[in-house]
This record gives C-alpha cells, structure tokens and sequence, in this order.
C-alpha cells in the first residue's frame, strides 16, 4: 500500500481554485475512479481477487498502483465497489423479487445475465468460488448474500403457494436455495459454453418444479 505521498504524487492535488474549478476536478476525479472500477471488473472477472493484482489494474488506466490507491484506500475496497456497482447495474435492470412476482424477477435476471457483458456473470462466479475459504475478503458477504436470498424466497414462495401461484407440494425452504442453485449453475455452464439456453433451461425448471401441476 502506498503512503500518503506516494499517492499525492501519483495524481497531485490541484492547488486552490475557484468553486467552478473545484467542481470540474471533483468531476475529473470520479470519472477517474469509475474509470478504476471498470478496469477492476475485468480484472477481477478473469483471474479473481487474490490473482487479480492492483498492478494489472494499475496498468489497464495508465496509472501505478499508487495512483489506484488515491482513489481507493485499498485493493478490498476497490472490490467491494465493483461488487456493488455489479448487483445495482442488476437491481437497475430487472428491479427486486416481491409478493407474486419472484419467480418473473428470477427468470428477468437470468435473461440479463445472459445478454449483459460477459465479465459482470464472470466477475460474480469466479468470486463466488474463490469465496467458500473463509480468509477470502468475501466470504462472510456471499454468505449472508445466500442465506438472506433464501429466506426472502422462503417467504414469497409460502406466499405464492397461498395465492395459488406455487406448487403446496414444494417445500419453502428448499426452494428458496434451489432456485439460487439452479441460477448459479446455469450461469457457470454458460460461461463455459454459450450455446447453452439459460432462459428456456430456468422456465423448464419452474414449469416442471415451482408451477401447479
């Protein structure tokens, strides 16, 4: 990690300046940063968080490592940010699960991964497996990720099961860590292989498993 001079150095702070001054290197500063983020993204989708080096970050905007760490205070934080970015860019473009429409967001998600730049799906399944060691920066947010996304579809799955919408014989719980696993690993066979359809795979999977009979 850089010292506060190595990062100043890096990128020198602009000497004082009127307010229209300050706003345009404010603005510079953060096209800058989403500027890392997306360099980041790649990165990290390829060769995961440990392999993935600031370095190879560094390089990719034409800046050191220190003048990765100007913008960022270190290489966790940077990740936590793509990571972020990533589920908003998501959140954006299908919305959140809720009463009655869990199962169409689930399928709108798995159609945006199939369609969405490749290194966002990346990003999350190779992060994913890096994560199950419990050192991994990581670890301790995919597994309140799981655990929260199942308890969430646990209850809007019993909801949906008391409006008629959901098979009674399909358990809850189950179904609610079935579903992430069932979009888990479609999105990996994907990555391997493109001509597989994950969209007629999911709806195959909720007709023959969630839907009344």
């Amino acid at each position: 990690m850089s010292t506060p001079g190595e990062a100043i150095g890096e990128e020198a702070a602009v000497p004082s300046s009127p307010p229209r001054g300050k706003r345009g290197t404010y603005a510079k500063g953060q096209a800058r940063r989403q500027q890392i983020v997306e360099e980041a993204l790649v990165v990290f989708a390829r060769s995961g968080f440990d392999a993935g080096s600031l370095r190879a970050i560094a390089r990719g905007v034409g800046l050191t490592p220190a003048g990765v760490l100007h913008h960022f205070s270190s290489k966790e934080e940077l990740f936590v940010e793509v990571l972020r970015q990533r589920d908003e860019r998501i959140r954006a473009a299908v919305g959140d699960p809720a009463e009655h429409t869990l199962i169409e967001q689930s399928a709108d998600v798995v159609a945006y991964n199939q369609r969405a730049p490749r290194g966002l799906s990346a990003l999350y399944t190779t992060v994913a497996a890096d994560a199950i060691d419990p050192a991994h920066p990581a670890h301790a947010e995919f597994v309140d990720r799981y655990r929260d996304s199942a308890a969430s579809a646990e209850r809007i799955i019993a909801a949906g099961q008391a409006a008629g919408e959901i098979r009674t014989d399909v358990d809850p719980a189950y179904a609610g860590r079935l579903i992430s696993a069932v979009m888990d690993g479609l999105q990996q066979q994907f990555l391997l292989d493109e001509g597989v359809d994950m969209v007629a795979l999911f709806d195959e999977f909720v007709r023959g498993y969630l839907r009344p009979l």
